[in-house]
């Protein structure tokens, strides 16, 4: 995880009753002494590895960290975001409170939510970071709010991720724009869609947008999910799943692993409709000939759901200046542009882009917009993500209903 997957339930049952005291740090106001301090140092970035994509933009930051302030990065690929913070959390009950063996960490949702609830977090740290300003947070909430919750400066924003439908239009003429239409759409197309075996992000997110189309009851989901009654809101979502698992690749039976998975069945013309968190994915698959030219993207009428993704500080990282010093760099207008690039990435901006100067406002033009990628306006209907708490419960109910097909 990636930042989306699920912390282990059973990490609450192993908590230390009294928190332990945190390493020593460097002041984050005092700018230049951070960079001082950061210059020589490692630091061990924890982040998801499961796509090409990512893996080249944050090789390519480790090459400018040390060329531009000397510190040296080093990926440390993850498949699942819960193994860093179970990670963390067992340093803590050993008393490692100062050599942590986790810098800085790609992490968003219910994971975040648990490393605060557990004072697993160093800071507050990130409006002291000097491209932090560039975000504009006053006018932009969503940088400074994870899935409902304050950041309250614990966690760096670096970009910005919505579901983004996308479709061969050799195949098919007119894709469905609503979770009704899907079903509609996958009875007469039997085979070919599906989404990612729960708790992978991307198939979790699938049913979060799933449940806040189809509930009536929609305004729980942005409350703590003890505050209500769980079957009865998740009801219109279980009776649709089962109604559209029969008509899915494979009947339903088994489920690719992942988004680059879904993409893959895609290439392979298994599917002839798949869909991504980001949005720019089918346009930078087809720039590549990993997707055939004919795929076109689109969002649902009624908007989809989307979130700012970031990065935080372990409370016992032995290298926080280090840290500190990648999190301001990955807030650079060069970074970001660099990444929102379909050459790189195609990961979105958390800049105010208007509102950066000409020099830097023009990284962004990436002139013509390739046929497979959104128009400008076409993410506008953002939907905000619910409460972490119900992820969790909604990854832990799909795997009793339907983890053992």
């Amino acid at each position: 995880m990636k930042p989306y997957l699920t912390l282990a339930a059973t990490m609450a049952t192993t908590l230390l009753a009294l928190a332990l005291p945190a390493a020593a740090s460097p002041e984050p106001s005092d700018w230049q002494a951070v960079l001082d301090e950061a210059e020589g140092q490692t630091v061990y970035w924890n982040a998801w590895g499961g796509d090409t994509r990512t893996n080249r933009y944050i090789a390519w930051v480790a090459d400018e960290m040390q060329r531009r302030v000397g510190v040296e990065v080093r990926h440390v690929k993850l498949d699942d975001t819960g193994s860093a913070v179970s990670r963390v959390l067992a340093e803590k009950q050993a008393g490692n409170d100062n050599e942590g063996s986790v810098d800085l960490i790609w992490i968003n949702g219910e994971n975040f939510a648990a490393m605060r609830e557990r004072d697993l977090l160093f800071g507050p740290f990130a409006e002291s970071l000097p491209n932090f300003a560039l975000t504009y947070p006053d006018d932009n909430p969503e940088v400074v709010t994870d899935f409902t919750l304050p950041t309250d400066g614990y966690e760096s924003p670096w970009g910005k991720a919505q579901i983004t439908f996308y479709y061969d239009s050799a195949y098919t003429q007119n894709p469905p724009r609503s979770m009704d239409a899907l079903l509609d759409w996958a009875e007469e197309n039997p085979g070919e869609f599906t989404y990612p075996r729960i708790p992978d992000f991307t198939g979790s997110t699938f049913l979060k947008q799933a449940l806040i189309e189809l509930s009536e009851e929609d305004d729980a989901l942005y409350q703590p999910v003890s505050e209500s009654d769980f079957d009865a809101v998740t009801k219109p979502l279980w009776t649709y799943l089962d109604a559209l698992h029969p008509h899915l690749w494979r009947s339903g039976r088994s489920f690719p692993d992942s988004g680059p998975a879904l993409r893959t069945l895609m290439s392979d013309g298994e599917l002839s409709l798949a869909f991504s968190f980001y949005p720019s994915e089918a346009a930078v698959a087809v720039r590549e000939y990993q997707l055939p030219e004919s795929v076109r993207s689109y969002v649902l009428e009624g908007g989809t759901l989307g979130n700012v993704h970031f990065v935080a500080i372990p409370y016992n990282s032995p290298h926080k200046a280090g840290a500190m010093a990648l999190a301001n760099f990955l807030l650079s207008p060069e970074a970001q542009a660099q990444k929102q690039s379909l050459d790189m990435w195609g990961d979105r901006t958390v800049l105010d882009v208007n509102r950066l100067d000409e020099e830097d406002k023009a990284r962004f033009e990436q002139g013509d917009t390739h046929p497979a990628e959104l128009p400008a306006d076409a993410l506008s209907q953002t939907l905000p993500e619910p409460h972490p708490s119900w992820m969790t419960a909604l990854q832990d109910a799909w795997r009793e209903r339907y983890g053992t097909r």
